[in-house]
């Protein structure tokens, strides 16, 4: 098998000046490629402007609510055990996203045990954080 070989800078064939010279060639690409994306947007939010009519009515400036005239303030108390759930409902499917990859890579050889050792690690932390929950009472429904 070959050693790896190192080429050291030759300043006199300038070398290392054309792999600097290509290194920034491919961020130049990118660059300006951001800079296409930022004017084409650019672009499209200043044709609207100019293409769009602006006739503004006391009801087009009003707040719109699914077609219901808006009652009341526009503060309004929300449940916090709502986001709980919500918060639960994202701890377990990252947890699902976590066991698809580990099924995969169970069954390849001499990952075996150290997998299933991995995973029943990671499902404890879960059941420890799930019966935290329980015992706060989070997951009771008043």
């Amino acid at each position: 098998m070959r050693e790896p070989t190192v080429v050291a800078a030759d300043h006199a064939t300038g070398y290392a000046a054309d792999h600097a010279a290509d290194y920034f060639q491919t961020y130049s690409v990118v660059g300006l490629l951001a800079v296409l994306g930022v004017l084409f947007v650019a672009v499209a939010f200043g044709a609207g402007r100019l293409l769009r009519p602006v006739a503004p009515t006391p009801e087009k400036l009003l707040t719109y609510e699914c077609g219901v005239d808006p009652v009341g303030e526009g503060w309004a108390h929300t449940q916090v055990r709502y986001y709980v759930y919500a918060f639960l409902y994202v701890i377990f499917a990252v947890d699902s996203i976590f066991l698809f990859p580990w099924a995969t890579v169970f069954a390849a050889p001499g990952y075996g045990a150290t997998t299933l050792v991995e995973m029943f690690v990671f499902l404890g932390f879960l059941a420890v954080g799930l019966l935290y929950a329980y015992k706060k009472g989070v997951l009771t429904w008043t």
